[in-house]
């Protein structure tokens, strides 16, 4: 052995020695305790670490004021939607009527009509026309249909039975509400489609008048469904004990245990968040056709409005606790920031800004309907069905007071409308998203792929000018003899996954291509949003 490796030993084991004496001298009492007390953490040596945990916090804390944003303005996108059917829907199909009866010349044979100068082989009435005459003749169907439902009979058939037995009917027609939403706006496509395709295309259809019945089928069963619903939760309010109230309310717990333990990306988390606005909106409607109907056993005394206010802001206030609690943690587990609801609005913002431009091919109660899962006609069939069996017009001063009510909602729409417009155009430019509402549509002809257009608009000085003048024209019709070159809308162009041609395009800024991506591929999405827990 040499005398380095004996000096090494050596100061081995004095160091041992030395230590083992240590720990000895330590094993005291007094000293346990003291270093129990006095024992300090050092935070900082792991910085980053509990940076994080405390950002988590402050997203948390973020949440509710973020998400309750997008659930008002999700909530009076819907309200828009839904003043329409009451609203221009019956001066549309009045004026297509109009259209229609006063124009009978254009099927003569001659070639150019001398009084509407429309040649004989043209459309008598424009696609939007036909779907809004379409519309109508559901409505006006399925009203007269709802006249042979007894909701009194459905009343005291659901009160007398158990309240496990209605706990489980309620569960089994949400469920069955999301499946009728999901099948429902496919139904209402494809007969607006088959009554309004050229007719030069190749019949792969079976008809026009199957599709119609098919309609009117889903939007009478739909409403007879949500009546049921109705009717569910007009028992629990007037049960004396409130145990069928208590246990709807904690139905929604259970929901947050279904959602929270589950992997969301932000594609998931804004189809959640449209699902949870429209079950919100149709919420806030049965809680007020529960009231009318309420309110009419009661023979319209005011008093009892103050009873059932207490329990209507029980509903509403577990609907938010619940909704603010589950989306607080599928944030938290799945690290995604607060600031990803604001590019939700910026998305819902954009189809509402598109569905206005001049080239937009679909109406925007459409594209509510497609992105979040809500379907107006048979939620407004019930509740028309509701009011009119409910408020009794009676002489000349009551038909004054429904023609003043009526121009009300007119108002109402308009108003909010404008509004709702103002807002989206302000979200869309804050997003930088305005550059999308003015590409030049691509171009596809029959036997080549659509080229990648450049943009040839800078967005940044038309958004204001513009989109004023875009908003308030008509869509151009397109002429039935350019079947094979289609454009596309701008709201189609964005629901597709883009090509690796596009993402060459983008710019090379880290942060600039981390600002972009999301809010592309929310674009992407474009149905099946109401099973928001659904996870691809």
């Amino acid at each position: 052995m040499s005398e380095s490796d004996s000096r090494e030993e050596n100061y081995y084991d004095c160091l041992g020695e030395r230590m083992e004496s240590s720990c000895k001298s330590d094993l005291s009492l007094v000293r346990f305790i003291s270093a129990e007390l006095t024992r300090g953490y050092f935070l900082e040596h792991n910085e980053a670490k509990y940076t994080e945990r405390r950002e988590r916090v402050y997203t948390c804390l973020r949440i509710p004021r973020e998400l309750e944003k997008l659930m008002l303005f999700g909530f009076f996108l819907c309200l828009d939607a839904f003043l329409y059917v009451f609203t221009l829907l019956p001066l549309r199909v009045l004026l297509a009527l109009i259209r229609f009866l006063t124009l009978p010349c254009c099927g003569l044979r001659a070639n150019i009509c001398p009084f509407c100068k429309k040649r004989s082989g043209s459309r008598l009435l424009q696609p939007a026309q036909v779907c809004d005459v379409l519309k109508g003749f559901i409505m006006v169907i399925c009203y007269s249909m709802m006249h042979y439902v007894d909701y009194s009979m459905m009343y005291h058939l659901i009160r007398g039975q158990s309240v496990i037995k209605l706990y489980i009917i309620y569960n089994m027609l949400e469920v069955a509400d999301r499946l009728f939403s999901s099948f429902g706006q496919d139904i209402l496509d494809a007969l607006y489609w088959t009554a309004t395709e050229p007719k030069e295309k190749k019949r792969a259809h079976i008809g026009v008048i199957p599709h119609f019945f098919m309609a009117v089928l889903y939007v009478f069963l739909h409403a007879i469904l949500i009546m049921v619903q109705a009717t569910t939760l007009n028992v629990a309010f007037n049960s004396h004990n409130k145990s069928l109230l208590t246990i709807m309310m904690s139905n929604n717990f259970v929901e947050i245990k279904g959602s929270v333990f589950k992997k969301f990306e932000k594609n998931n988390l804004f189809q959640m968040s449209n699902s949870d606005i429209k079950e919100r909106f149709t919420n806030y409607v049965l809680l007020l056709i529960v009231c009318l109907r309420n309110m009419e056993q009661f023979s319209w005394n005011p008093d009892h409005l103050w009873v059932l206010f207490p329990d209507v802001c029980m509903v509403i206030a577990s609907e938010i606790a619940v909704d603010v609690v589950k989306h607080a943690f599928i944030t938290k587990f799945n690290d995604i920031t607060a600031d990803v609801y604001s590019e939700y609005r910026a998305s819902l913002a954009f189809d509402l800004v598109s569905s206005r431009q001049k080239n937009a091919y679909t109406d925007y109660s459409d594209s509510v309907s497609r992105r979040m899962g809500f379907i107006p006609l048979p939620l407004a069939l019930l509740l028309i069905r509701v009011v009119t069996s409910s408020v009794k017009i009676q002489g000349s001063l009551s038909c004054v007071c429904v023609l003043l009510f009526y121009l009300g909602m007119i108002t109402l729409k308009v108003l909010n409308s404008i509004v709702l417009l103002g807002r989206s155009c302000l979200y869309v430019k804050e997003a930088n998203m305005e550059e999308k509402l003015f590409q030049a549509p691509p171009a596809a002809g029959p036997g080549r792929t659509p080229s990648k257009g450049k943009v040839t608009v800078h967005p940044g000085d038309l958004l204001n000018e513009n989109l004023s003048a875009s908003i308030t024209n008509q869509p151009v019709q397109r002429e039935e003899n350019l079947t094979g070159d289609l454009p596309k809308s701008n709201s189609d162009q964005f629901l597709t996954t883009p090509d690796e041609t596009e993402d060459k395009d983008l710019p090379q800024d880290g942060s600039e291509l981390k600002h972009r991506a999301p809010k592309k591929d929310l674009l992407e999405i474009d149905r099946f949003t109401i099973c928001g827990n659904r996870i691809d």
